[in-house]
Order: structure tokens, then C-alpha cells, then sequence
């Protein structure tokens, strides 16, 4: 399997994009790698690099977004940082993605058991660590149940990972209302902007429609 060229991103859609990332989860879920020769993508994508697809995730060491979805050098933007929200950073870098890259898909994906969305379920405040759990602190908040404070923490996973749905959901929102610029792309079906979940325990990724 080659690199992308100009020529396979300009015949990309944002709906081929989900499926080549839904069919590289597939792939990746049976162990069946695509046979590519990542020496020769180095040489394919020295001049240049079209990639098909901008993915934030998470920094965590189980959740590589080229690994889990099969995509060698050239295919995808990876964007990670612990909790996968977005900042003014971020969405600059997803407008260079999109706007001037060519990427034809955005995915906001979160994974089980995240570590991030634990300190934010549990409050944490350490360091420069506090100023990054306050940016997902309002999906532990957004999330109603259960009620009982005693079990609205780390311990309680079913809880955590209703948090990282929801702020993978917030995160598709602030996307939209921050950036005039991929908000507009999607209006115009230039992109696709998604989200999903990987399960760390199966392999596979739930994309929520």
C-alpha cells in the first residue's frame, strides 16, 4: 500500500474517509495488517503529504490513532493530548489539517479507562496538571447520573466512561462554535467532523453517529 498522493486525496470524500478508517479498525481488531513498506512511504511522502484524515486522541500509551486504525506515514494528522479537548492551539492545527492540507475528516476520539477523565472525575490538582483537568471538568458535571457523590469518582468506571462520551460530545461542540472556519466546511460537506470511542479491553472503535 502507497502513500497518498494528490491525485487519491482529491478523489477523498469525508464519507470514504470514515470507511477507510472503519476498515483499518477492522483490520487492526484481527491482526491483519495492509501490506506497506514504510521505507518506501518515507520516499513517497518526501516532497510532500496529503493525508486523509486530522484525529485527536488521547496521549495515552494504548490509543495511537496510526495503530489502531492501520495507516502508515502520510495517511492521518495525529493530534494528542491527555483528555483529548481542544484548544485555540488545536483548532488552529486542525484548520491548517483541513483548510490547507486537504484532510476531508475530523474524529474527537476518546477511549475507556482514560486516565485524564479519572483526575477530572476525581477533582485532581497538581501542578500544571490542575489547569488541564479544568478543561474537562465540565463533562464530569454535564454527566447526571448517578446522583450519589460517593460514587462519582475513578472507582467507578461505568461513570468515567460516560464522562469521556460525553466529553468527546462536548469537544465536537467547541469544535463547531469555536472555528468559524471547519464549522463552515461542514455546513458546506467539505469535511465530516465525528466522534468515537476506543475500547482499550477489545481493540475496537465505536464511532457515534
Amino acid at each position: 500500500m502507497k502513500a497518498h498522493t494528490r491525485e487519491t486525496q482529491a478523489t477523498m470524500t469525508p464519507e470514504k474517509a470514515l470507511q477507510y478508517l472503519k476498515e483499518g479498525n477492522i483490520r487492526f481488531q484481527k491482526n491483519l495488517k495492509a501490506n506497506r513498506n514504510l521505507l518506501e512511504q518515507v520516499n513517497d511522502t518526501a516532497e510532500g503529504q496529503f493525508p486523509f484524515a486530522t484525529i485527536l486522541s488521547c496521549i495515552d500509551s494504548r490509543v495511537s490513532a496510526e495503530l489502531v486504525f492501520d495507516q502508515g506515514l502520510g495517511d492521518i494528522f495525529s493530534i494528542r493530548i491527555a483528555g483529548n479537548f481542544v484548544n485555540q492551539d488545536i483548532l488552529g492545527s486542525m484548520e491548517f489539517a483541513c483548510k490547507l492540507a486537504g484532510t476531508k475528516l475530523i474524529v474527537v476520539l476518546g477511549h475507556t479507562s482514560c486516565g485524564a477523565v479519572k483526575g477530572a472525575c476525581d477533582h485532581a490538582r497538581m501542578g500544571n496538571l490542575t489547569a488541564l483537568i479544568n478543561k474537562i471538568e465540565p463533562a464530569v458535571y454535564a454527566v447526571d447520573e448517578p446522583e450519589d457523590k460517593s460514587v462519582r469518582n475513578s472507582s467507578n468506571l461505568e461513570f468515567v466512561d460516560a464522562v469521556s462520551k460525553k466529553n468527546v460530545e462536548m469537544t465536537l461542540d467547541n469544535i463547531r462554535s469555536q472555528s468559524v472556519i471547519l464549522s463552515d466546511m461542514e455546513k458546506n460537506g467539505d469535511i465530516k467532523i465525528v466522534g468515537g470511542m476506543y475500547d482499550i479491553s477489545t481493540g475496537e472503535v465505536e464511532f457515534y453517529s
